[in-house]
């Protein structure tokens, strides 16, 4: 017998082909927009024509009208914080939750996990009360300090170092290796894929956080590039959206770059961390 396709599956597949090429041209149009914009004059920020002149002006007006490079500097002094502090905090923890059993482990596991459901945003009354009392308001380790503990970090690092073969551990001991040692020569290099994932994941989330920072800081010295593209853009000498878009894209251009530049190694790892 010869097998044939059913019409309804071939609809089927048509459906979700056109509905997945229809969301990702509405999810460009906006990137797309904002490139026609930033690389052409302002006159032209709402005028498709193929004959519009390209221009780099716009980028040099943003980088100049505001302190950019102290935004700069201070969001990538803020990610670099934080993510050194959930890599050191996270393996530890989760080497200690897959391979160690005391009492009550798994409560203060589930409790970890509880973080989870929580949202960050329930916490910012609190977080800048706390901050407030230890005299860090207004400085970028006010910013990271409630994100040093991820339960994210600990969770994916524990499913992990649990797929580890016990007889890694047991010949490692045999050589006298102690348990930290077995934790940075068996466990971490093993992890490599998923510590790539995940650094890009905690970058790309408090490169983009909003309202903590806008909450915690009002000043120069301490502002990332979230707030200070929203200072940058709310003037009130009117919108020039060609400086906007041409600021929005350098604040964007690292994450967008480091995107394309790990993308397999991001798809790779998650799918081979999973949860097991």
């Amino acid at each position: 017998m010869i097998a044939t396709s059913h019409p309804f599956g071939q609809r089927n597949r048509l459906l979700e082909t056109v509905s997945a090429w229809t969301l990702g041209v509405l999810w460009l149009l906006p990137l797309l927009y904002a490139l026609w914009t930033a690389f052409h004059p302002a006159q032209f920020a709402t005028r498709f024509t193929l004959d519009a002149p390209l221009t780099l002006h716009n980028f040099a007006d943003a980088w100049q009208a505001a302190p950019f490079p102290r935004y700069f500097f201070n969001t990538f002094l803020l990610v670099s914080m934080i993510l050194v502090a959930q890599m050191v905090l996270a393996t530890l923890a989760a080497y200690a939750f897959a391979r160690f059993s005391f009492r009550g482990s798994n409560l203060m596991f589930m409790l970890v996990l509880l973080q989870l459901m929580v949202m960050p945003d329930i916490l910012v009354v609190e977080n800048y009360r706390t901050m407030n009392l230890l005299g860090l308001r207004d400085t970028i380790v006010s910013i990271g300090l409630p994100y040093f503990a991820s339960a994210f970090g600990i969770f994916l690092l524990r499913q992990t170092f649990k797929t580890v073969p016990r007889e890694l551990d047991e010949a490692a001991t045999v050589e006298g290796a102690s348990a930290l040692q077995v934790l940075m020569q068996v466990y971490v290099p093993l992890a490599r894929p998923i510590y790539v994932a995940f650094g890009l994941v905690s970058v790309s989330t408090h490169w983009n956080n909003f309202l903590w920072p806008l909450i915690v800081t009002n000043s120069v010295q301490s502002r990332p590039l979230t707030v200070g593209l929203q200072v940058f853009s709310s003037t009130d000498q009117g919108v020039d959206w060609s400086i906007i878009t041409a600021a929005t894209l350098m604040t964007s251009a690292p994450l967008l770059l480091a995107f394309l530049l790990f993308q397999r190694q991001f798809v790779q790892s998650f799918m081979r961390a999973g949860i097991r």
